[in-house]
């Protein structure tokens, strides 16, 4: 007796649309349909890392709609940075908002932003100001 005997691991794989073995099918495969930018809104924010580090952070695009490695390597490229991509979002590293919402509208997305690096930078020095590390003086 076979390990795998009378179970579906047992028979060779089949295509799902024409039954003929994977092998000799001849179906094209199916193209992933990606939804067009002018219809989707990108959420642009900058968030704090480990070790005070910046990143802008690219989120609301589908991961089945879109092309995200591409996107994320034309993001890259035009920011100078690094850039990694998450499970439902794109970051760069850096604070890149302006660069990455110009290269967004370039392509065609609408774009939201949920903080601005003027806020960031602005909540940085109350927070100095409050503990009296105002280099300021």
């Amino acid at each position: 007796m076979r390990l795998f005997e009378g179970t579906p691991f047992d028979r060779p794989l089949r295509c799902e649309f024409c039954g003929e073995l994977d092998e000799q099918c001849t179906c094209e495969p199916e193209t992933p349909r990606l939804t067009e930018p002018e219809k989707q809104t990108a959420s642009l924010s900058i968030e704090k890392r480990k070790k005070g580090k910046l990143v802008t952070v690219i989120r609301g695009l589908a991961a089945t709609e879109n092309d995200l490695p591409a996107l994320l390597l034309k993001l890259k490229t035009a920011c100078g940075a690094g850039g990694t991509l998450k499970d439902d979002f794109l970051e760069v590293q850096g604070s890149h908002l302006d660069r990455v919402k110009e290269s967004l509208e370039k392509i065609g997305y609408r774009i939201s932003k949920r903080g601005s690096s003027q806020n960031l930078m602005a909540k940085r020095k109350r927070a100095t100001d409050v503990h009296g590390l105002n280099t300021d003086q």
